[in-house]
């Protein structure tokens, strides 16, 4: 769960005007930064933040739990992106096949041979704007999950929560969208055009049903979810195996790169819009003690 919302629940508690410009500012950021990385657009992001935030003003004081919090707020805002005009395409669509992620001998081999040049130093150096369009390339279902697992930090049982998806959808699906990340990053490194996701499955037959099995188990592997005799299975044959263990490095390093990433906003616009939020947040906070005074026995 991000601690921003914890930190915001917090403060709401507080019930100080300073405290409660802060959280409001926290919330701000959470939701705005959630919109910018799955609709792409500012102005989208920013309607999308000040709808929500002014949904959730009533509510507020009335959250005792911020996981509870953070799966409301990231529910209406993930709603939101999904219907807004240009975040409105969020259906799955194709359904990517893990062989069409596989890296083929020649990637292996590239990844074996190469040292970083001074362009993927220089590419490294722009990592937000790649990292933006990297994600924004990949199927908005997919990327959904992304988002709130790796850039939100929620929990597979959160993001399942949030998506309405059985957890198990959820974990390959976030699979499947770092391997899409990763492959687009590595192609911006390469000097592939941007925008290229083109997908394929490998053209050297099929592979070892032993070796799609633990490719299909990286992230699992990765995030510590695999059962300990998988676990023993999957360390033996990676450390064994060093096109594996190049290979994982570039999928780790892809999602480090996703987890860094944060978007840029204008302080002072985001400052004029808490304005409103604050009117608008004691008025609530009014009607409510008013409803509680009204409740009282005389």
């Amino acid at each position: 769960m991000s601690a921003a919302v914890e930190q915001a629940l917090a403060l709401i508690r507080d019930r100080r005007p300073d405290s409660i410009d802060k959280a409001l500012a926290l919330l701000q950021n959470t939701v705005y930064s959630f919109s910018m990385k799955v609709c792409g657009h500012p102005e989208d992001a920013e309607d999308t933040m000040q709808e929500v935030l002014l949904k959730s003003i009533p509510h507020l004081p009335k959250f005792e739990s911020p996981r509870a919090l953070a799966v409301w707020l990231y529910k209406v805002a993930r709603n939101r992106c999904i219907s807004s005009r240009r975040g409105e395409k969020n259906s799955v669509g194709k359904n990517i096949s893990l062989d069409e992620l596989m890296p083929d001998s020649r990637e292996l081999s590239e990844l074996l041979s190469k040292t970083p040049s001074p362009e993927a130093a220089a590419l490294n150096r722009e990592s937000g704007e790649h990292v933006r369009q990297a994600v924004l390339a990949i199927p908005p279902a997919y990327r959904m999950v992304l988002v709130l697992h790796d850039m939100e930090e929620l929990s597979t049982a959160e993001v399942a929560q949030i998506t309405g998806l059985r957890e198990g959808t959820v974990r390959v699906r976030l699979h499947r969208a770092r391997l899409l990340v990763r492959r687009y990053l590595t192609n911006l490194a390469k000097g592939t055009a941007p925008g290229s996701l083109e997908l394929h499955a490998a053209i050297e037959g099929a592979r070892p049903q032993r070796c799609r099995r633990l490719f299909a188990l990286l992230s699992d592997y990765m995030d510590g979810v695999v059962d300990d005799a998988v676990c023993d299975e999957m360390d033996r044959h990676i450390n064994q195996c060093e096109p594996c263990q190049v290979f994982l490095a570039s999928l780790k390093g892809a999602v480090e790169r996703c987890r860094s990433y944060t978007p840029a906003w204008d302080s002072q616009r985001a400052k004029e819009l808490r304005q409103e939020l604050m009117g608008q947040y004691q008025q609530a906070i009014e009607a409510l003690e008013k409803a509680r005074t009204q409740t009282i026995p005389g």
